[in-house]
């Protein structure tokens, strides 16, 4: 999965757009009890997120992989499945 947009919503929830169309949310939350996650506890850190594509990141070191939040994602709308109609 390529990462077009990340948009930070409230309570460490990111919205996500693929470049395939499938939006999605995911959730940073289970991830800020890990050290390199800490800073985004603080909600003007997490709004801080930069989409690198394949990946996301922050300021304080902190990433996840296109890979990871592929597999733990809410699609919350699929253009792929309207393609395939």
């Amino acid at each position: 999965m390529r990462i077009v947009q990340v948009h930070p919503q409230a309570d460490w929830i990111l919205l996500i757009i693929a470049e395939d169309g499938r939006i999605g949310s995911f959730d940073v939350a289970p991830y800020l009890q890990y050290e390199a996650f800490e800073p985004l506890r603080r909600p003007e850190e997490f709004t801080k997120v930069v989409n690198g594509g394949y990946f996301i990141e922050w300021d304080c070191g902190a990433d996840l992989s296109a890979d990871t939040i592929e597999a733990r994602w809410q699609v919350v709308e699929d253009a792929t499945a309207e393609l395939a109609s």
